[in-house]
């Protein structure tokens, strides 16, 4: 008995029970599951947004104000989200975001005007950032009792998760209306969260935890202001890498669609192949953490997704165009994992609340930012922004060596 004791209290954050590794295997796999389904919904959906744009009638530039309610929703929600999690805990608040999210999927395609859409995606966009925060503050907790850098197989998870869905819904955008699509993800999405979501609900999480249990080491992290402003650093670069992730969702298929006229199904497949590559980068980024270190992960990383997206936004033919699109899944693999995960360690459930924050604000500011440029000049010259905020990325990340310590 002495001994199951030891391995109780070896984990932080209650994730002990008869024995150490069983909970803590327990909840990777629901965590696991929980991020899948966030890039499954959320590809659910960005595959049908061209079929959407026409049901409501938009251009461009009015689409981009529509997908603003989805960054209005989601920012507002993570600058409450951290409270939350504190108050009572990631693992609940991921629980319940993951019903939310699943539920709200099936708004969109009941529009039929710029504005109503953009409505709807304030409570969508709201389930999203919520969600993610509330993940990203469990895996970090996870990751911090497991002490291996393990964050970027979350996040695999998650582009898995986005590639399937994109995948699924490339196929059946011929066959199902947006709304009989969505309807269905809305059931798959309950289904999950109901069958993985107790997992969670049993095991309290360290943000949870009562304020004379958490060492005075991290409330000095938290008050620091030197790691405060570390802490935006990597909110910064979260934000130069997710604006890409969003803006490929949003606008890649129309991009290959409109400019370079490809079929509905082959459009959709190029956020799919984005997903891909960046499930591969994600797989093997523990490995490369553990290789080359943070800096050089960062830096490598904002390099190669800056080359890859000026050759997906400027190629003259799909293919090439396809070419550039997994490039840049390749750079930007690692960047946001790391970003969130140092910040975490910075500055704990506070900071994964602040860089993803920052970090998701990107990936949801960076679609109607792209509309407004492709009707001011074109889609093309639009998407070049991301490969921009990339190579900002790769010197954030360079600037931010000393912080990093590798």
């Amino acid at each position: 008995m002495p001994q199951l004791n030891k391995l109780r209290t070896a984990l932080p954050g209650g994730l002990g029970g008869d024995t150490a590794p069983p909970p803590s295997a327990r909840l990777r796999t629901a965590l696991t599951v929980f991020f899948a389904l966030d890039g499954f919904l959320f590809a659910g959906w960005v595959v049908r947004i061209p079929a959407i744009k026409q049901q409501t009638g938009a251009s461009a530039s009015t689409l981009g104000l529509a997908l603003l309610g989805v960054s209005a929703g989601a920012v507002i929600t993570m600058m409450l989200t951290g409270r939350l999690c504190r108050r009572y805990g990631s693992h609940a608040v991921t629980v319940v975001c993951g019903v939310l999210l699943s539920l709200s999927i099936a708004l969109p395609a009941q529009t039929h005007s710029a504005t109503s859409l953009g409505l709807v995606l304030l409570v969508f966009g709201a389930a999203y950032g919520g969600m993610n925060v509330a993940m990203n503050s469990a895996a970090v907790d996870l990751v911090a009792a497991l002490r291996r850098p393990v964050m970027p197989s979350f996040h695999a998870a998650f582009s898995l998760g986005g590639m399937i869905g994109a995948g699924l819904g490339g196929l059946v955008a011929g066959g199902l209306s947006p709304a009989t699509h969505l309807f269905v993800l809305t059931g798959v999405g309950l289904a999950v969260t109901a069958a993985v979501g107790p997992a969670l609900l049993r095991h309290p999480s360290r943000s949870a935890a009562p304020a004379a249990s958490r060492t005075p080491s991290a409330a000095k992290r938290r008050l620091d202001g030197r790691a405060r402003r570390v802490v935006l650093l990597f909110g910064v670069i979260a934000l130069c890498t997710a604006y890409g992730e969003g803006a490929l969702a949003d606008w890649g298929a129309l991009h290959l669609e409109q400019d370079l006229h490809t079929h509905p199904g082959p459009a959709a497949a190029g956020y799919s192949l984005f997903a891909l590559t960046m499930t591969i980068g994600r797989l093997s980024g523990t490995m490369l953490l553990e290789r080359l270190g943070q800096t050089r992960t960062l830096v490598m990383g904002g390099a190669t997704a800056a080359a890859g997206m000026l050759l997906g936004a400027l190629a003259p033919s799909a293919w090439l165009a396809l070419v550039g699109f997994a490039v840049t899944g390749l750079g930007l693999a690692n960047i946001f994992p790391v970003a969130v995960s140092r910040a975490g360690e910075l500055a704990g459930p506070s900071g994964v609340a602040a860089a993803s924050t920052l970090g998701y604000g990107g990936m949801l500011l960076g679609p109607p930012a792209i509309g407004f440029l492709a009707d001011w000049s074109s889609l093309p010259v639009a998407l070049t922004t991301v490969a921009l905020l990339a190579a900002a990325a790769a010197a954030l990340g360079y600037g931010a060596r000393n912080a990093t310590h590798t």
